[in-house]
Parts: C-alpha cells; sequence; structure tokens
C-alpha cells in the first residue's frame, strides 16, 4: 500500500510540474518535508524547481517524466521512513492531483487528411457544420438539345 502511495506520489509531483497548478503543487511537497529544517527544506525547493526546469528543457519528456517520477518516488519513501503520518498527507496531495497511479502516455497520429481529437483524463466536444450537399454540373446553359 505504502509503495503504491509513493510511486503515485511522485508521477503525481513530476506530472504537475508543466501545468498551472505547480505552484501549488510544490508548496504542498515542500510542507510534507517542513519537518527536515531550513537547510533540507532549501534542499527540497532547488530540486523541485531543478526538476521542474529539466522537464521543460528536455527533448525527451516521457522518459524525463519517467526517471524524475522514480527520484521522487524514493524521496517520498524515505519521507514515509522518518514521518510514517505524513502518508495521509501525501494521499491527500496525489487526490488532489487526481492521479491513479503510473503515468499516463498519450500518442495520436493522423495521416492523409486524417484528423485526431483527443483528450488525456478529459472530454472531446466537437461541433461540426454539416457539409453542403454537393452540386450537380450541368453542361453551359443547362439545357441538352
Amino acid at each position: 500500500m505504502l509503495q503504491e502511495l509513493v510511486v503515485a506520489g511522485g508521477s503525481a509531483v513530476v506530472g504537475a510540474m508543466a501545468t498551472e497548478s505547480w505552484t501549488a503543487v510544490r508548496e504542498g511537497v515542500v510542507r510534507l518535508f517542513r519537518h527536515r529544517g531550513e537547510e533540507e527544506l532549501a534542499a527540497i525547493e532547488a530540486q523541485l524547481d531543478g526538476n521542474a526546469a529539466l522537464m521543460a528543457q528536455s527533448a525527451d519528456v516521457e522518459r524525463a517524466r519517467q526517471s524524475l517520477a522514480e527520484l521522487w518516488a524514493l524521496e517520498f519513501e524515505r519521507l514515509l521512513d522518518e514521518r510514517p503520518e505524513a502518508a495521509d498527507e501525501l494521499g491527500a496531495l496525489v487526490e488532489r492531483l487526481g492521479v491513479q497511479g503510473g503515468s499516463r502516455v498519450q500518442t495520436n497520429i493522423a495521416r492523409d487528411n486524417g484528423r485526431v481529437f483527443a483528450s488525456l483524463g478529459g472530454n472531446v466536444i466537437i461541433h461540426e457544420a454539416p457539409v453542403p450537399a454537393a452540386r450537380e454540373e450541368s453542361g453551359e446553359g443547362g439545357t441538352e438539345g
């Protein structure tokens, strides 16, 4: 159970790094480590900032995401060894972020005038105007004769 929680925590934190909610998530993670003192807390903040920058600059985002998720799973495992009561806080953070564990990958490819409408964990609603009926071509003047 705790192993699933730390893995979900790592995925949740790393998944939030490139989102609008990153600042709030970052603050939540820092609060989890508040017991370590100012120096280590500053190191955690620097690590979070550096990891977020790495995600933003990575040419292979999925590889970076997987590696950093494993790193944060280890950090959370260490945290729960030090403070088992932090499991509830970590669980609340994971739940708030809506991560059910593991990473999610979506690849969509459209070729030959194809179209892709995709969503990962949300809705896609498409409204299109009806295609006008094809007009029949007639000869010059419109009559045979």
